[in-house]
């Protein structure tokens, strides 16, 4: 061991600890390859989520997709109906089909006009009308863990509307595979990747973040206020691929809202990225 430089010694130490580890609980705290990435940092390699916490957060991330299955199955979406009668419908079906009563962020059904509007925005309660566009944001709790999804949908057959959709969620589905090739990554660039990738499909990029991380509830806050390194945004210089504070892998949403200010329409797609 004495001719082992201390870089070495020290990754040798930490395989022997993982090793006993395993041999004594059955279940490693620290997988080999985030072991790997704390040491060399996230320029080398990608961290992974232990499998545990990982199959959680898909299995959540699935009963919320299964939400807006229902809600689109029995055509709760339609004109007449103010966007928050049919929040207050969602959140029914949510806590008395799926068990979710908690919701981490704000719920938010948005149609027409308002779906230019960001997420802090609270514009007024709109009733959907025929031909419209709208979009749904919700982020329910499932068995202590947290979901975010948004989807688009359209009443009618407006073709520019109906083009908006299908771009947002292919949109969503490139730069998921874009994200997936990088081997360094800030919020800055994820940001100006997103920002370009809305101008290339013809429209502005309405949203005020690209994404923000989700965990078991409550997920990790920054140490200090209005510190933007958990979110996809032009003031995040940091590595959205690091590890948490725990040496753990973070687990990412991607959020992409598409506006078109002269149609007066915006579609919005969110889903888990990582």
């Amino acid at each position: 061991m004495k001719n082992l430089s201390p870089f070495y010694f020290l990754f040798s130490m930490m395989i022997i600890v993982q090793l006993q580890e395993i041999l004594i609980t059955k279940k490693p705290t620290l997988i080999p390859q985030v072991a790997f990435a704390a040491m060399y940092g996230t320029n080398k390699i990608k961290p992974v989520m232990d499998n545990e916490s990982k199959q959680k957060l898909i299995l959540a991330d699935k009963r919320t997709r299964e939400l807006f299955k229902v809600v689109e199955d029995r055509g709760l979406i339609v004109p007449g109906k103010y966007e928050s009668e049919l929040t207050a419908e969602i959140v029914k079906i949510a806590k008395e089909e799926f068990g979710m009563s908690e919701h981490w962020h704000k719920k938010i059904v948005r149609a027409g006009v308002n779906t230019l509007e960001s997420y802090s925005k609270n514009p007024p309660d709109r009733m959907i009308q025929k031909d419209d566009i709208v979009f749904l944001d919700f982020g329910p709790n499932f068995e202590g863990w947290e979901t975010d999804v948004g989807r688009t949908y359209v009443i009618g057959n407006d073709p520019a509307k109906l083009k908006l959709k299908k771009d947002v969620e292919v949109a969503s589905n490139e730069a998921k595979a874009w994200y997936s090739k990088q081997s360094h990554l800030t919020g800055e660039e994820y940001w100006n990747y997103l920002v370009s990738l809305a101008k290339r499909y013809g429209y502005e990029f309405g949203g005020e973040i690209g994404g923000h991380i989700i965990g078991r509830f409550p997920h990790e806050q920054p140490d200090i206020k209005g510190d933007l390194s958990l979110d996809v945004h032009p003031g995040n210089h940091a590595s959205i691929l690091q590890l948490d504070k725990h040496g753990n892998p973070r687990q990412w949403v991607l959020e992409i809202q598409f506006v078109d200010k002269a149609k007066g329409i915006g579609g919005f797609y969110e889903q888990m990225l990582n």
